[in-house]
């Protein structure tokens, strides 16, 4: 499994690590990824992501997965999660014409 965030594409970097006499060595630092159950209100069923704690931030920030994803550029998306707004795009389109018709 890559240390990537599935939402934000959050990866490792590379820095060094100085130690007190000044001798750089190189080291990873890698991102605060957790494995989080978000709710989808729009497919109702919940949705198993790993992603950053930045991440989980944004998505509550946002108003929740649905609109978090819908906003979301979909170039860094992991490909489960564009899944998942492909799915949530097709629902919000379904139910959008049943509220125009009334």
């Amino acid at each position: 499994m890559s240390r990537r965030c599935e939402l934000t594409a959050k990866g490792p970097q590379v820095g060094h690590k100085v130690s007190h006499s000044n001798i750089k060595t190189k080291r990873r630092f890698l991102p605060n990824l957790c494995n989080v159950t978000f709710i989808s209100d729009a497919l109702g069923r919940n949705v198993r992501l790993r992603v950053s704690t930045n991440a989980l931030k944004s998505v509550d920030h946002n108003g929740g997965l649905d609109a978090y994803l819908l906003k979301a550029n979909a170039a860094v998306l992991s490909p489960r999660a564009l899944e998942l707004k492909r799915a949530i795009e097709k629902k919000a389109a379904d139910a959008a014409p049943v509220a125009q018709a009334s």
